[in-house]
Parts: C-alpha cells; sequence; structure tokens
C-alpha cells in the first residue's frame, strides 16, 4: 500500500506518522508515505493556491490548476483518488476494509472554503468522516488512514483485529484488568474462570448486548448466527426481569 497526502500542510501531515503504531507500521514497511504540498505548485510569484469565487460568495476556494498539476505528478495507472467531501455517504469499516486491498491511495485535502468543482473530474470517489464541518481535509485523512492501516499486514495482530468493533458488525464486548476489585467494583467472575468456551460465549453476549443498548441500528442489518440468536434471546428475557 502507498498513501500520497495532497495538502496545504506537509509539516502538519507529517509528525502525525512519526508516532505510535503508524511510525512503528512505517518502518515495517507496512505502507509508503508520500506528502505533496500543493503550493509548491502554484505558478504564482507568493505561491497562492487559492482565488475568489466567480459570481461572489464568502471565502476562498483552491485553484484547480495547482490541484491538477499535483494530481499529475504523483498519479500512476495503478492509483485511486480520494477527495475529502461531505458529498459522500459517513467513512465506515466496511469502507476502509474494501480500500485496504487498494495498491496506491491518493488523499486530495480540501481547505478555505471549498475547492474549484472542475478538480472532480479527475477523483475516483468522495469520502467523509461524519455530517459536519471541519477547517480542511487533513484531519479526516488521517482518520480514513489510521483506519485502514490497521488492516495492513506487519501493523496489528491479526486476532486482536477480528473482535474488534464494527469488524463482525457489533460492538466489541467490555474489557478489565488488573485489580479484580477497584472501589468495590469486580471483574466478571467468568473473565477470571479460565474456561475458555465460557468466556468466548459471554464475551458474544456482552458484545450483543453493548449493541443493543448503545448501537440499535447496527443490529438491523447484521447477520445473526444461530448461537446469537439464541444468546440475544437470553438477553431480551434477562432484561426484561431485570436480572442485568
Amino acid at each position: 500500500m502507498k498513501y500520497t497526502i495532497l495538502t496545504l500542510f506537509k509539516d502538519f501531515m507529517s509528525e502525525y506518522f512519526n508516532h505510535s503504531i503508524m511510525k512503528r507500521s512505517l518502518a515495517n514497511k507496512a505502507f509508503e508515505l508520500e506528502i505533496v504540498d500543493i503550493r509548491d505548485f502554484s505558478k504564482d510569484k507568493h505561491h497562492h493556491v487559492d482565488d475568489k469565487p466567480y459570481g461572489g460568495g464568502a471565502g476562498m476556494l483552491l485553484s484547480v490548476e495547482p490541484l491538477y498539476d499535483a494530481l499529475k505528478s504523483v498519479k500512476q495507472s495503478n492509483s485511486y483518488v480520494l477527495l475529502t467531501s461531505p458529498k459522500a455517504r459517513p467513512f465506515d469499516q466496511k469502507k476502509a476494509m474494501e480500500l485496504s486491498k487498494k495498491e496506491h491511495l491518493i488523499f486530495i485535502c480540501g481547505h478555505y472554503e471549498g475547492m474549484d468543482e472542475r478538480i472532480e473530474n479527475y477523483v475516483d470517489e468522495h469520502i467523509s468522516i461524519g455530517d459536519y464541518i471541519l477547517t480542511g481535509g487533513e484531519l479526516p485523512t488521517l482518520v480514513i488512514i489510521d483506519t485502514i492501516t490497521r488492516l495492513l499486514e506487519n501493523t496489528i495482530k491479526r486476532e486482536s483485529l477480528s473482535e474488534e468493533s464494527f469488524t463482525n458488525g457489533l460492538l466489541e464486548y467490555p474489557q478489565y484488568t488488573k485489580p479484580p476489585i477497584f472501589h468495590d467494583l469486580k471483574v466478571p467472575e467468568v473473565l477470571l474462570s479460565g474456561n475458555h468456551e465460557k468466556i468466548r460465549k459471554w464475551r458474544l453476549k456482552m458484545s450483543l448486548l453493548e449493541t443493543l443498548k448503545y448501537r440499535k441500528d447496527l443490529l438491523l442489518k447484521h447477520d445473526f448466527s444461530k448461537e446469537e440468536i439464541s444468546l440475544l434471546k437470553e438477553l431480551l428475557k434477562d432484561l426484561k426481569s431485570d436480572r442485568l
């Protein structure tokens, strides 16, 4: 995997990859990284890359020419170009898995009031992290890259990924570590039992409970196994009798 980021804030973006899992993954060659300053492609002597919108209006727009030239300088036959934009459906784990199969992702980070509409002729897909407004596309790009990178080889152990929230369409089960008792709050006894089958079943049941409590919308589109249906019935019965 190779990430190319077109941005006005190269130093800001570079710093993110100097820490934690991103730094380690980059060192392990899980991905290649290329960060390009859009201003390097400005033909203006002051390196301006924005201008007033035709027809008037508030703010400034990123000009199409430096954006196109920056994109042209890095685009290859296997490149897939993403534009951070509110036009797309919100990014999710399924989309992250889909994008993790690509060979080369190019991210165009918007800024100011927006960008010249004509750049969209050179984009493969819009991508959004939610229905709200940010000052630029840098943070969404980092969120998306972080999510994708965790799915790549030489980043995180496969077994850690398999039980995370959204991986199987449900929220993750609650987890605990030492001490076994904190302010009279005890770790569930089943987790201290050493019985791996009981622990597995408890975790699945608690995963269903967390999803039922916080994200019922996920259950509406979940493809339930026979075991999950049985556990969900138990949960509903327990909730009805106040045993949870």
